[in-house]
């Protein structure tokens, strides 16, 4: 038999009468993500996906390298199917994983047995594989307390599997279950991981980005758009707002105290954002705030900043140090792409000592000479529409 993949599920398993509709979008994910890699068979039976090769053009490097990024996997593994047998799962063992365990310096056979029709238990199954591969293998000890290789064996209804030690997958729940959430991508290193926060509880993805030409170049537009294709690695196609948002910010600059410039900027970008939001079925805002961060991230102003929208804001970040969310943008390929030297709308017109602990009143009356309708309204003829595939 091919090598086939089986992915294990994660929290869907707690999922109660709802549990399948989490496991056909899970299986309609992981078809969708093999597609680009062969003809791949995908059924999901006992908690598990099974992945399978319909014949031996299938990339099977690729498909394994996209399996690690399908949210709502826990944990996977490249097995060998084999017959139900002790002699065919042993031959298995030594034809599959002998390599590896002859490079191995201890061992140890951890079997599960969920066909129970199999007449020997998972400990009698273990006992008996581990005393053969003994004796084909002598220079490799037996350690059941801290082995240098695990054998795996999985006696299933329809055959029986041999795997190596599992690698650990994405975690979470799969994309199309949570809704569907706005992201305000900037260019920094803290929305795209927001963005990948939030994707992970199962939330399909848009972005909306302001651009303010000529202020900012067309290399920081391009950078924003490479990080949301970097982002649909994980959380699949998206469509990414461009907004014209110069008009907005030189009126800003021309109309409103310089030490509200931030915070009256940030105001008409949830606005938008929301309205753009509605229009594309989104439930919520997601933003890459973190409290206490900067000037504008306080409790205050970004209560003042969320007053003009109706749709939750939420903020995956909010509690994280700097250092674990750069963590995260490593782990997930923004982080070189979030670094680049191009200045975003945040950078432009600046605040040399920009208010802290602001009130809704102050910033309304500050606000007061804008003409926000228009000003929005314009905003949002001037938007460009981008759509972005995930990275094959």
């Amino acid at each position: 038999m091919n090598e086939i993949f089986l992915l294990k599920l994660g929290e869907i398993i707690l999922k109660g009468a709802n549990r399948r509709q989490f496991e056909n979008k899970l299986k309609t994910n992981v078809a969708r993500r093999m597609r680009p890699f062969g003809e791949f068979k995908v059924n999901i039976l006992q908690s598990t996906v099974y992945v399978e090769p319909e014949n031996d053009e299938c990339d099977m490097e690729g498909a394994w390298e996209a399996c690690h990024v399908i949210f709502g996997v826990i944990s996977l593994c490249r097995c060998r199917p084999c017959e139900k047998t002790l002699d065919a799962i042993f031959d298995a063992v030594v034809t599959y994983l002998g390599d590896d365990l002859a490079a191995a310096s201890s061992f140890k056979v951890e079997s599960k047995r969920s066909d129970k029709r199999f007449p020997m238990t998972s400990i009698q199954i273990s006992q008996e594989i581990g005393g053969r591969l003994q004796e084909a293998y002598p220079d490799v000890m037996v350690d059941v307390h801290h082995p240098g290789y695990t054998v795996n064996v999985e006696v299933r209804d329809h055959a029986a599997y041999v795997h190596g030690p599992a690698e650990p997958g994405a975690g979470g729940l799969p994309t199309g279950v949570g809704g569907r959430a706005m992201v305000l991508l900037s260019g920094g290193i803290d929305s795209p991981v927001a963005g990948y926060m939030i994707a992970k509880r199962g939330v399909e993805l848009e972005c909306v980005h302001f651009f303010s030409y000529p202020y900012t170049s067309e290399l920081a537009k391009q950078k924003v758009l490479e990080l949301a294709r970097l982002m649909t690695r994980y959380c699949g196609r998206m469509t990414v707002n461009i907004v014209g948002f110069t008009e907005i910010q030189e009126a800003i600059r021309d109309n409103c105290p310089e030490e509200y410039f931030t915070l009256i900027m940030r105001r008409f970008m949830m606005e938008i954002a929301e309205r753009i939001g509605r229009d594309h079925g989104c439930q919520c805002l997601v933003t890459g705030e973190n409290l206490g961060q900067v000037a504008s991230q306080t409790m205050e102003a970004m209560g003042v900043t969320s007053a003009v929208v109706d749709l939750p804001v939420f903020c995956p970040l909010i509690g994280m140090d700097k250092e674990e969310i750069v963590t995260i943008a490593r782990r997930i390929g923004t982080l070189e792409t979030s670094i680049l030297p191009y200045e975003d709308c945040c950078t432009v017109f600046t605040p040399r000592h920009p208010r802290t602990k602001p009130t809704r009143a102050q910033v309304e009356k500050a606000e007061a000479k804008l003409d926000r309708p228009a000003l929005i309204e314009r905003a949002l003829a001037n938007t460009e529409l981008v759509k972005v595939r995930y990275h094959g």
